[in-house]
């Protein structure tokens, strides 16, 4: 495993429409929500931090799930994602630069990992078996935006990534 060079914390409270408070070296960073609809769907989210720029998730249409894009308070785009099949647990995310992957962590751990495809595993997301708090790990220079875009597609679907993906290796080259 990589060197980490950076790592934040997260405290998830609420069920239906989820708060994520993200802490990092020095204190809180900022607080990221999360909307569904009646039926339990996703509809977006908004990451307010203690300091910066607001940041929005929207879904994106489609029938798929881990379709969304992310946003800046002064509407640049930032990335969108998009989830290939309901079978497939692998997440293509853009952000006009290099595509990433969200991938499950290998093993039987809740949790994913967002791959770069020259160069591997750039961060990690590390949920616990019994509570929804989450470690970040990060390997490698990225943004948080980035960061921060994995996570809120990733913490919609912890459960798919408990049990064991594919290589890593077979779907960055497939």
């Amino acid at each position: 495993m990589p060197e980490t060079i950076q790592s934040f914390e997260t405290r998830v409270s609420g069920r239906w429409n989820s708060r994520h408070e993200f802490f990092g070296d020095e204190g809180r960073i900022g607080v990221l929500t999360i909307r569904r609809n009646r039926g339990g769907t996703v509809l977006g989210g908004e990451f307010r931090p203690e300091k910066g720029e607001v940041y929005t998730f929207r879904r994106d249409p489609g029938l798929l799930r881990s379709q969304f894009s992310m946003w800046t308070d002064g509407r640049e785009w930032l990335g969108s994602s998009l989830r290939w099949s309901f079978v497939a647990r692998s997440v293509s995310v853009s952000t006009g630069g290099k595509p990433y992957r969200l991938l499950p962590l290998p093993g039987f751990r809740r949790g994913w990992a967002l791959y770069a495809p020259k160069t591997g595993e750039n961060a990690r997301i590390e949920v616990g078996m019994v509570d929804r708090n989450a470690r970040l790990v990060v390997f490698r220079r990225l943004d948080f935006p980035l960061l921060l875009f994995a996570y809120f597609l990733g913490c919609q679907i912890y459960g798919e990534s408990l049990w064991p993906g594919p290589s890593p290796e077979e779907v960055l080259q497939g």
